[in-house]
């Protein structure tokens, strides 16, 4: 193993458990190794059915509203 990836290793072992997981799930993913579909909470599922929903009547973001949120994180 090399010391850069030994040094993210110490690193993420540090994070959150659901963090590490999805990082590993990214990491095994690029290796090539497939990884079953995420499984959402029902929360999840719910928020992701609202926002379908948003996005089917058109309500969506205006391009000032993406810049706003975009500055507030600064990127």
């Amino acid at each position: 193993m090399t010391r850069l990836l030994e040094e993210a290793f110490s690193t993420v072992a540090n994070l959150p458990d659901a963090e590490q997981d999805e990082l590993a799930r990214v990491m095994l993913q690029l290796a090539g190794i497939d990884q079953p579909p995420l499984q959402l909470t029902p929360e999840e599922e719910a928020d992701l059915a609202e926002a379908d929903a948003e996005i089917a009547r058109g309500d969506l973001a205006s391009a000032e509203e993406v810049r706003a949120m975009w500055a507030k994180h600064g990127v």
